[in-house]
């Protein structure tokens, strides 16, 4: 099947009901879009010490990729593979400071900008060695104590991360504390990109989450499409807590920052909730919570507060909506051009990535 979105949201259908049931999609999904884009691979707090190394599996149950983050003795942090290039052992387990990296299962031995340096009983080998046996590096890059990478060696941070930083200005969010505590995955029983689209509107708000309908002003909710990412506002009602900075005129109670096709930075505060959707079959999605923790007094009141509940409350609607569009009656609905830009925006990148 082919998909095709209207760039009018005002005469638009949604996706194709067939999409979430179709098994080509999904893997097309998984090898054009997941393994082309950026991904977060978590916070850097574990390598901020010279030659440290810290291992990370790029979504596990998706891509299962074995990656390194390593900080070598002047500081300068980068991703490898963590894989060794002789048999394919996976080099490093856990977190640790060592001045390389070794394998265990035959020695072989890099420095940590992954370049090979000793392999024993190698003597005889012609061609070696060559530079297929140094470590890979993706593309990599370290945003505000936040590690990202992308498979293709080749690819550009997007602009999205240089509009995040304007906004932000001096926010110190490198220097958020971890909650580990407080880190959740929950598994929902429906397809990734419903999780997805009902992330990217807040036309929901008020008919599935009535705590946080009490914390913001709805009228004033607004959504911007940027490329590659959603920007959607949320204003403080009176008397809830909000920013110091402004947004029209208005105090700012939440930033949801959407960056294609599956992170979510939900700033509030109190700081920042990081949820990232990882796909595991067409029915079945993962969505991670990690907090990071500015001004913990703020932790319990206004639009940052009952995030356990609120994801309740969307994993209900999600799933139920996953069962109707399995319906052979519903074909597709149409797009609120007034609430649904951020969906309509994220179906457009979503067909044109599937081609």
């Amino acid at each position: 099947m082919s998909y095709e979105i209207n760039p009018d949201i005002t005469r638009a259908t949604t996706l194709d009901a067939r999409f979430y049931a179709d098994h080509a999609a999904w893997d097309t999904c998984r090898t054009r879009i997941f393994a082309r884009s950026w991904q977060w691979l978590g916070d850097t707090h574990d390598v901020r010490e010279p030659e440290s190394l810290s291992p990370r599996d790029l979504l596990p149950g998706l891509l299962d990729e074995p990656l390194l983050l390593a900080r070598d003795k002047s500081g300068e942090l980068r991703c490898l593979s963590n894989v060794c290039t002789h048999r394919g052992n996976i080099l490093v387990k856990s977190a640790c400071k060592s001045a390389d990296i070794r394998c265990g299962y035959h020695s072989r031995r890099f420095t940590l900008d992954g370049r090979m340096t000793f392999m024993p009983e190698f003597t005889e080998a012609k061609d070696f060695p060559r530079a297929a046996d140094d470590l890979t590096s993706p593309a990599f890059a370290e945003w505000r104590g936040h590690a990202f990478v992308n498979l293709d060696r080749d690819a550009v941070l997007p602009p999205v991360f240089a509009e995040l930083d304007m906004q932000l200005g001096g926010m110190p969010v490198a220097d958020f504390a971890p909650d580990p505590a407080s880190a959740q995955d929950f598994e929902v029983a429906a397809h990734w990109a419903l999780y997805v689209e009902n992330y990217l509107e807040g036309f929901h708000i008020p008919y599935v989450h009535g705590g946080l309908n009490a914390a913001i002003d709805y009228g004033s909710y607004r959504t911007e499409c940027l490329p590659g990412a959603v920007l959607q506002v949320a204003h403080a009602r009176e008397g809830e807590p909000a920013f110091d900075l402004q947004d029209e005129g208005r105090p700012v109670a939440a930033l949801y920052w959407w960056l294609f096709p599956n992170l979510m930075l939900n700033f509030y505060p109190w700081g920042l909730s990081v949820n990232r959707v990882v796909p595991l079959t067409l029915s079945r999605t993962r969505v991670e919570f990690r907090s990071y923790v500015w001004k913990p007094e703020l932790r319990s009141r206004g639009a940052g507060s009952g995030l356990d509940r609120v994801e309740a409350e969307d994993e209900a609607v999600v799933e139920a909506v996953q069962r109707g569009v399995r319906s052979r009656l519903y074909p597709g609905g149409r797009y609120s051009p007034t609430r649904e830009a951020g969906v309509h925006h994220f179906h457009q990148l979503l067909t044109a990535a599937l081609g």
